[in-house]
């Protein structure tokens, strides 16, 4: 009788901010991202009255919306990669394993994950207001004021929030 080699599947569960780099995941988060980019855009230009301001939505929108997207993205990619080198290497900076598995398996099991993954998420968010801020709205909104308050507010709204979505809902 003629024995299979058997093969054993380890860490098949990835956490769910990983899976920002996996290519077809990639194409939804893109779309998502693009959607709800585009309604804090919309929602920014009639909360702060842009229009009071001499900007037209089609126009503001037009010459806003894929910087914004694509700094918002790269943002959130910077989040994720920090999540991914402590999941990764967590050990060799001296984490505990229970810790290396809530930041990618279930924050909510280790209160250090949390502030771990709520770290991440800030710095997300602040690359994400530097990026609009500086870049996107630069040439778009003189008044600094006013640049610096949607910033903001995209940066806020638009941080990684699923980063603290236990992967263990999803299997």
């Amino acid at each position: 009788m003629k024995m299979r080699k058997s093969t054993k599947l380890y860490n098949i569960i990835f956490p769910i901010w990983f899976l920002l780099f996996f290519p077809p995941v990639i194409l939804l988060t893109l779309a998502g991202n693009y959607i709800v980019d585009s309604l804090v855009i919309i929602v920014c230009f009639s909360v702060y009255k842009l229009v009071n301001s001499g900007f037209n939505l089609n126009t503001f929108y037009k010459e806003s919306i894929l910087k914004v997207w694509g700094y918002g993205f790269l943002a959130d990619i910077i989040g994720a990669v920090i999540l991914f080198v402590l999941g990764l290497f967590g050990d060799r900076f001296g984490l505990p394993y229970e810790l290396t598995s809530a930041i990618c398996y279930d924050p909510f099991s280790n209160h250090l994950a949390v502030i771990i993954i709520l770290g991440s998420i800030a710095v997300s968010a602040i690359f994400i207001f530097l990026f609009n801020y500086k870049y996107s709205f630069k040439n778009l909104i003189e008044e600094k004021t006013l640049r610096f308050k949607i910033a903001l507010t995209i940066a806020i709204v638009t941080a990684p929030w699923t980063f603290m979505l236990p992967t263990k809902w999803f299997y």
